[in-house]
């Protein structure tokens, strides 16, 4: 199991080298962001699937 220390740097480093933001942006990011833009990344590159596929009808549903 990674430690934190470990987890953190593969963060800073995917957010680098992956996504191509500066290292300083990575730095000052919201977790939750770096994250977010880490699973596009990996749907995009086929290293992850989609969750959950919803249409636009799923959302917001028709009313007549």
């Amino acid at each position: 199991r990674a430690s934190d220390e470990e987890l953190f740097a593969r963060l800073i480093f995917y957010g680098v080298t992956l996504l191509g933001r500066p290292e300083l942006e990575v730095w000052l990011m919201p977790l939750g962001a770096l994250l977010d833009q880490w699973e596009v990344c990996r749907q995009y590159q086929g290293i992850a699937s989609v969750k959950t596929k919803l249409s636009i009808e799923d959302v917001i549903p028709l009313y007549l």
